[in-house]
């Protein structure tokens, strides 16, 4: 992996020569909230930014997908995948691109999506560092560092960014800025490494994933599935706002006359009363209790078995989105019966 630097006086030019390969996309601010949008001006960017409130995945996942429109005398209609349309997504923090990096997997698995891949590979992706705040526990998921899944990533050393070329792609954006980027120093390297560690320690937050999946199996009948689901609402805002939550529901929208219209998915949610309901009205999760023990069973054990790895990242989306304060960490916790946690 080539390695560069980059002062920062000079990032406002290199984002101007962006544009030449797509679409600039970054982290907005939007009443004290931030959301990725495309850049009328560059200087609407915020990379110092906490967490957006929707993750990246609505670029790939869109909360409603058309997949494709049927007519009379047209038939079959496939949908504008846009392929022609590029974008870069810049500022993206290790999390979400390890939640990326995990939805790759699941829509490039068995089944093949044709309409993910269609949209990731015109998306670059351009990763910024980040400073943990009180949600955040992706060190305790292994997702504050990543080596894939992004063309450029810029880590802050103060007056300039250590900037790691991560594709061919990557490669040819530095390539066209000319003589904007500068090989590393040693003070680099050493800047790098003591940010490194600081921000390691920085982490309020921590959450122990060693034998997790062991510990759900044991706590199957725990009552605490019954305590956290009296208090879940059902609102599914943590599915909405999770990098990895890729659930979605297919539905056909007739129009009138009933001789056109078209299929679309959107956006699901395992604790939505009807996520478990199949013909004859019969609801395998008809309960709050199962459904958000089936949650938690899925991204932290499930999962687990069939990647390797849990499906979430630590972003801490699900903690601040959660209109009850529902927290994920101490859920946990009190599964392993640590004591004065709460969920």
């Amino acid at each position: 992996m080539k390695v560069l630097r980059l002062p920062k006086e000079r990032l406002d030019l290199f984002a101007s020569v962006l544009q030449q390969f797509g679409e600039v996309h970054a982290p907005v601010e939007q009443n004290g909230k931030y959301a990725f949008r495309a850049l009328s001006r560059w200087s609407d960017a915020r990379l110092d930014y906490p967490r957006t409130i929707l993750p990246p995945k609505k670029y790939f996942v869109p909360p409603k997908d058309t997949l494709f429109q049927y007519k009379e005398g047209l038939g079959y209609v496939p949908a504008d995948l846009a392929a022609d349309r590029r974008i870069i997504l810049f500022g993206l923090h290790s999390c979400d691109i390890y939640g990326l990096n995990i939805l790759d997997q699941v829509f490039s698995g068995k089944y093949d999506d044709p309409y993910y891949q269609a949209r990731r590979k015109n998306v670059a992706i351009i990763g910024v560092d980040c400073i943990p705040d009180e949600h955040c526990f992706c060190h305790s998921m292994r997702a504050d560092f990543v080596d894939k899944g992004f063309d450029l990533f810029f880590q802050d050393l103060g007056d300039r960014y250590l900037v790691m070329v991560g594709t061919a792609l990557g490669d040819d954006m530095v390539l066209a800025t000319g003589s904007l980027f500068e090989p590393v120093t040693p003070e680099d390297l050493a800047e790098y490494k003591q940010r490194s560690s600081a921000k390691r320690k920085a982490f309020k937050l921590h959450v122990e994933i060693r034998d997790l999946p062991e510990i759900f199996e044991l706590e199957y009948d725990s009552s605490l599935w019954k305590q956290v689901g009296d208090r879940c609402l059902s609102c599914g805002a943590c599915s909405m706002v999770c990098p990895t939550c890729y659930c979605f529901d297919v539905a056909d929208d007739v129009d009138l006359g009933a001789r056109s219209g078209s299929r679309s998915r959107t956006w699901d949610s395992c604790l939505f009363s009807t996520h478990a309901m199949v013909a004859g009205g019969e609801n395998f999760r008809e309960g709050r209790a199962s459904r958000v023990k089936f949650r938690y069973y899925h991204k932290q054990r499930g999962f687990v078995a069939e990647y390797g790895r849990p499906s979430c990242v630590g972003c801490g989306r699900c903690i601040s989105a959660c209109p009850v304060n529902i927290d994920i960490s101490q859920v946990i916790s009190q599964l392993r019966g640590i004591e004065n946690a709460t969920a």
